[in-house]
């Protein structure tokens, strides 16, 4: 058990940082920590199929010493089922992911798989982590997706300009450019946000008339673009594809960052690798 935050769904749904998974939240119980049953209930209301077609299942977590088959990764690509512990934040919100953004999580998954098993093969047995799979990782653990319609902010944040982005052009931010959490293990830092969280985004480019959008044709094109965009071998094979982007000074995601000053902690708004 893992429940070192108490269950508060109005918490969730109240917080900017969660608004992606709002509309499944929206269906839990309000009283009490989800169950598998009651994650499993979601997906007979919206079916999801990993890559062999099989149907996705949260179960409970193997024990002991387990097969490569057995795996997550592997168990998951193989047989649709998504080892889930009861009672705990991460893999809830991994469950909430896989209900939001299904087509994406596929493509990790599926990319895992083929790592896995290709550099098992070419290392003659060994599944070692490498390159493709750290980059994937950090994606699915701490990934923002960064939807964007100005090329020039998204500039802005590949340099780290982040006062300039996050304050002198914070009208521009809020009308082109949206940021979404994806990441699990990001989503499980957002029960406490704190000053030095720190997302690694992936940059998306879609036209402005998506910032108009209703939410769930937003959330289902950015799925599509994301999973069409991990189809693709050559992407997301180094970290370095991925740029860090401190959460707390998106506007409107802290209450402080309605102020100039707020942007002027250098220990949390960097200059960054690229200066």
């Amino acid at each position: 058990m893992n429940l070192s935050h108490e269950w508060n769904r109005d918490f969730l749904l109240q917080s900017p940082l969660f608004a992606p998974l709002h509309p499944v939240i929206a269906r839990l119980n309000i009283d009490r920590f989800p169950t598998l049953d009651e994650l499993n209930a979601l997906l007979t209301v919206q079916p999801i199929a990993v890559q062999n077609g099989s149907k996705l299942r949260f179960v409970a977590q193997g024990v002991g010493r387990l097969t490569f088959e057995a795996q997550y990764e592997p168990r998951c690509y193989l047989t649709g089922e998504v080892q889930t512990r009861q009672d705990n934040w991460h893999d809830l919100l991994n469950a909430l992911v896989w209900l939001t953004y299904p087509k994406a999580k596929v493509a990790i998954n599926t990319r895992h798989y083929h790592a896995l098993t290709n550099r098992a093969a070419a290392a003659g047995g060994s599944s070692e982590r490498g390159a493709v799979r750290d980059t994937n990782t950090l994606l699915d653990e701490s990934g923002v997706i960064v939807a964007y319609a100005d090329e020039e902010l998204a500039d802005l944040l590949r340099s780290f300009q982040w006062r300039e982005l996050f304050w002198q052009q914070r009208e521009r931010v809020k009308n082109s450019m949206g940021f979404y959490l994806f990441g699990h293990g990001l989503y499980e830092k957002a029960l406490q946000p704190y000053i030095g969280m720190t997302g690694q985004g992936l940059l998306l480019a879609v036209e402005q008339d998506f910032f108009s959008w209703p939410v769930p044709r937003q959330h289902a094109h950015l799925d599509t673009l994301l999973a069409d965009y991990l189809a693709d071998p050559e992407n997301c094979r180094t970290t370095r594809e991925l740029s860090p982007v401190p959460l707390l000074g998106v506007p409107g995601w802290a209450a402080d960052n309605a102020l100039e000053s707020y942007y002027d902690n250098s220990d949390y708004f960097r200059p960054g690798r690229l200066r």
